[in-house]
Parts: C-alpha cells; structure tokens; sequence
C-alpha cells in the first residue's frame, strides 16, 4: 500500500510537540454515558483558548451545528472571544446550496458578513493561495462524515491540510462521530494508481475512523510536508455507537444523504454510481433503491439467497425524479438491515453488483470505468466480469485490508 509508518514525532520542534499531544492516551467515554460532546462543543465550553490570538477561518458546511441546530459559524461570529474572518465551503457549499459536483463560489455571507471562499476542486498550491489571501492564521476544520473512502469531504480535509502546510498555516480539526460507527475498517484499499477526488490515499472503502483520526492518519501517514496539527476530541463517543445513540442532531451532510440509514448502507451501494443502474438518486431513498429499466423480481430473489448477513432485499418499483431514469418507472431493489451489528455494507454492495450482473441482461459498467475510481482498482470490476463469486470478490482485498487496519489503529483515540 506504500504507507510510511512516519512518526510525527522526527519532525521536531513545533511538530513534534503537536504530535506528542497528538499521541496522548484516548479520551474516555463520559460517565454514565451521556448525549456525545463534539469538537466543538469541548472548544466552545473552554473559551476557545485553542485559538486565542488567532485570525481563524474554518471549513465547514451544513452539517456544522450545535446540539440546539445553531451553525457553529453564527455561534462564533457572534462571541467575541473568537476572530472568525473567513468560511471555506466544500462540495455542496457552505450553506449548502448546491447538488452533487457543485458548490457555492465566493461570495460575502449574508447572516454573517463574512467572506465565504470556494475550495472545491482545489488543492495544492491554489489552494494555498486561496488560505493566504484569506488572511488566516489558522484553518480550523467542522464537517460530519458519513464512513467511506468515496464522500468528498474526507479528501477537502486533505487537501486543506496539504494547503495549510504550504500556506505556513495552522490546523485545528473538531471532531464529530463516525455515523456507522467505527468498529472496523471495511472493503478493498484504494490503488494509488486510481487516485481522484473520491479517494486520495490507500485507506479501506469504508475507514472505520473520525475525521479527527483521519487527520491524523493523513498527517502521519501521506502528507509530504505534515501541517502543525490540533484534534479537538468529543466525548462520550464510543465506537461501537451508531449515530443515533449519540442524541446529536443529524443534519444531511450533502443532498442525497438524507437519514443515518443512507450512511448505513452507501459504503456499500454506491458502487452503483459506477454502473447503469439507479443509485436512487432522485429518490427519498437514495442508496437503499437500486434499478433499472427491465429488471424484476428475479434479482431481489437472487440476492436474498446470498444470504447476506443483517439486509434483506425487497423487489421495489420507482421512478427517480432525476439523474439516471428520470421520470421513469424502473424496478428494482430496497435494501432493509434488520440487524446493524452483522450487516456488511461493502460485502452488501458486491453481492448485488454479482447478482444483478447474473440477474439483468441489461447490465453494464459506465464506459468511463468510474467503478474502479470507486473500489480503489481494476480488481472488483474484472472479477466480477470473469464470474467470481462474492467470496472470491471479497478474499482478493483481504491481505491489503488487513495492513491497513495495523496502520489504522496506531491513529484511533476513541476505544
């Protein structure tokens, strides 16, 4: 996989002082199990003492709110403890205006004042730039990610990174839970060969981490200058925690991530993106309905007698709104997980990429091979071409999966 295994700590000076705080044993759950405290809340509560003296923009997007749903970029534009001065939007935008491959642009924000810049489809030193023109003397970073390897806003933490380091900017990330919790690292590892927006580095289709970990895999692992670096941990998260045992509010990370149960089930399901197939975009259930024109009931049945653990598959009938077949009735799949703790979102996924191969005359890849963009290779997309089975699928990730996860675990901070 061509991880480093570098230790922060070599750097020295100012970074290996962060990286020895970086390195502290991981915060406990709180007593007694409360409502989780994210990253935010902690550095609110505490004054904002971490950025004291600072000129500070952050990154952030819907998703960036407090337990009573106020955008932490209200919050903090309003306390004078704190020198708020610009907002980054990602994909989406800030405000979250904008559909899939979209985002907001510059503009001033109309609540606030403050100048919003774009950062979406840009990194290196435009990036940079961007960070310098801004007047920043630290990027702090406030997202809710879903789990897999292919959400963008996991790769907008790494290339703001990257940018940072170039712009001679600090990095603050405040963390927020893994929705799917993170008990594990799932799925094929991404061939640096494939690297795009949807994945950047060799980590597993679905990582298993926080974005606070994640950044402290990046920083330690594949960053080639690393950042000065603050994680700003929650509390009260544990790993085996799905999102609603957290009593957080969820606010949809990006238009077709409505519920927890999208999260649940895209690490797996958005491999469709890769085929001709209905992703169910364009639906109120994208990711959990996938189909085709032409497709019947012999494709749940197929399904189902994988016996894939904690889903059941239901033949289903929609017709999207837009994106692929839109305003056209096509049948399908529903995915229904009936037990979180044995369903396995990447396993899921290729089940239903061999079964709908088998099932649908009609199937094919996207000529553009988006699928292999998606699984990290050429790997998933030839096997399942030259007839493997799930397992045979499944087994061809095992060695890399299991390399990733002994690298993985050196950056956890929740147990």
């Amino acid at each position: 996989m061509g991880l480093s295994r570098r230790s922060l700590l070599a750097a020295g000076g100012a970074l290996g002082a962060v990286a020895a705080s970086a390195s502290a044993a991981p915060a406990a759950a709180a007593p007694g199990h409360g409502r989780v405290r994210t990253g935010f809340e902690r550095l609110a509560a505490d004054g904002y003492a971490l950025l004291a003296g600072e000129r500070v923009g952050i990154v952030t997007n819907p998703t960036g709110i407090t337990p009573d749903a106020r955008h932490v970029v209200d919050v903090m534009a309003a306390d004078e403890r704190v020198d708020l001065v610009a907002v980054f939007g990602p994909e989406h935008g800030f405000r979250g205006t904008a559909q899939a491959g979209g985002s907001e642009g510059r503009y001033d924000d109309p609540a606030t004042g403050l100048p919003v810049y774009d950062t979406y489809l840009k990194s290196g030193q435009p990036l940079a730039d961007v960070f310098t023109a801004s007047g920043v003397d630290t990027v702090v970073f406030d997202i809710q990610d879903v789990g897999a390897r292919f959400y963008t806003y996991i790769w907008t933490l790494y290339d703001c990174m990257a940018a940072a380091a170039l712009a001679g900017k600090r990095f603050v990330v405040l963390d927020r839970p893994n929705p799917v919790t993170g008990r594990a690292a799932l799925g094929p590892v991404l061939d640096r060969t494939f690297a795009t927006f949807v994945g950047r580095e060799p980590i597993a289709q679905a990582h298993g981490m926080t974005v606070a970990e994640l950044a402290r895999l990046f920083n330690g692992e594949f960053l080639a200058a690393p950042v000065p670096l603050e994680t700003v941990r929650m509390t009260g998260w544990r790993r085996t925690e799905f999102f609603d045992a957290t009593g957080l509010p969820w606010v949809p990370p990006s238009p077709n991530m409505p519920t927890p149960d999208t999260a649940l089930v895209y690490s797996g399901t958005c491999l469709f993106e890769g085929t001709n197939l209905s992703e169910g975009r364009g639906t109120t259930r994208p990711f959990e309905l996938l189909g085709a024109e032409g497709i019947d009931r012999r494709w749940a049945e197929a399904a189902n007698a994988l016996g894939l653990p904690g889903v059941r598959l239901r033949e289903a009938y929609f017709a999207p709104t837009f994106s692929k077949f839109q305003g056209k009735t096509v049948g399908g799949v529903q995915l229904h997980v009936h037990d979180r703790e044995s369903f396995d979102p990447v396993r899921t996924g290729i089940g239903l990429l061999v079964t709908a191969r088998d099932a649908w005359a009609g199937f094919a890849w996207r000529p553009d091979h988006w699928i292999d963009k998606l699984t990290g290779s050429t790997r998933v997309r030839t096997l399942i071409d030259a007839g493997a089975d799930v397992d045979e699928v499944v087994g061809a990730w095992a060695a890399d999966l299991a390399a990733f996860r002994a690298v993985r675990e050196e950056y956890l901070l929740y147990r």
